[in-house]
């Protein structure tokens, strides 16, 4: 025997479909569990992976040196208001589930804003820090996409707009304009007429979308006092803006808050000027949680699964880190649960 033996080289999701006799895609779809592929298609790409010692092209590139079988996820909020808010812990309990199955490290940073979000993405890239990325809260004119595709990074924009389309980004999006619809019509049907929407953080793109429906189903409902006002997110911005509102002589009968911090916040304000609920005015929070289940009264909430949706945005990473396209996914419309805090408006 003479020379050295050539390396084993791993098996890839091109020798599947060649030996399956199926397409990359159909591979990808088949391995991700996403849809697209017939289950006996599913089942086959499966067996005939199993049979070549296929493992998921992270683990490889991370064996290999190639890669870091690390994902990122950067968030520009306030800091003091993310302790409190139990959609991005469900969010994050999600996204993890799905990477600890397939051994991917999630490295987390909160920065002050947009721009402090932008260089930590180039520093990440220069350092090779991470093979991919989760964005959250799309901006109006966000400078973001742009980067990450600039700097080949593939991405899943989480809460981005139907419409977006980009080469290596997904999106993953919630129809916020049919969830508040549904609310101003529960409300609408109660008799309330003097409707306020205290929202988050006004440059974030879902709460554009929220106000603009809000306005839209206003003007379809004829009512003329209905309008939003932003915040933080925090408990203190929520009870100050109540009690702002609730002190003025034609006070809403509605108050719909974009958390349910600042919801449960709001009760105790209007409790403590005279106001019961829903007596006298009713509330809604946008995020159903344990927190509304808890307080008195219980409070009605738009509910969706935020841990099913951590879940699916982390999939489709991992989908773009093994070769899948980028596409767009659309998650199950919220619901409107309807508990102790709405009645029929006060006469």
């Amino acid at each position: 025997m003479s020379g050295k033996r050539s390396p084993a080289r791993r098996p890839t999701m091109k020798d599947i479909a060649q030996r399956a006799g199926v397409s990359e895609s159909a591979v990808s779809f088949a391995l991700n569990d996403r849809p697209g592929v017939s289950e006996v298609t599913r089942a086959r790409v499966r067996r005939v992976a199993e049979q070549l010692g296929w493992r998921p092209s992270t683990a490889a590139r991370q064996l290999s040196g190639e890669g870091t079988a690390t994902v990122g996820f950067v968030l520009a909020r306030p800091a003091h208001t993310l302790g409190v808010d139990s959609f991005f812990l469900q969010l994050v309990s999600g996204i993890q589930e799905v990477l600890a199955e397939r051994h991917l490290g999630l490295l987390f940073q909160v920065v002050d804003d947009i721009d402090d979000e932008c260089a930590v993405y180039r520093r990440w890239w220069a350092e090779h820090r991470v093979d991919g990325v989760l964005m959250v809260d799309p901006r109006t004119d966000d400078p973001r996409p742009a980067l990450l595709e600039e700097l080949g990074l593939p991405a899943v924009v989480i809460g981005g707009a139907p419409e977006a389309s980009h080469t290596r980004l997904s999106t993953l999006w919630a129809d916020d304009a049919g969830a508040m619809a549904a609310v101003v019509d529960e409300l609408h049907a109660l008799g309330h007429r003097r409707i306020l929407h205290i929202a988050g953080l006004p440059g974030l793109a879902h709460t554009q979308r929220r106000v603009r429906s809000l306005r839209a189903e206003a003007e379809r409902c004829g009512l003329d006092e209905v309008r939003s006002v932003t915040t933080d997110y925090s408990d203190a911005q929520g009870a100050a803006v109540t009690r702002e509102v609730l002190s003025r002589p034609a006070a809403p009968t509605a108050l719909i808050y974009d958390n349910d911090v600042m919801a449960v916040a709001g009760i105790a304000a209007a409790a403590g000027l005279g106001y019961t609920v829903p007596g006298d005015v009713s509330v809604v929070a946008w995020e159903d949680s344990a927190l509304c289940r808890m307080v008195r009264p219980r409070l009605s909430a738009l509910s969706r699964d935020s841990v099913a949706f951590g879940r699916t945005a982390a999939k489709e990473l991992v989908s773009l880190l093994d070769g899948a396209p980028a596409r767009t996914v659309r998650v199950p419309l919220p619901q409107l649960i309807v508990r102790e805090s709405t009645g029929t408006a006060r006469a």
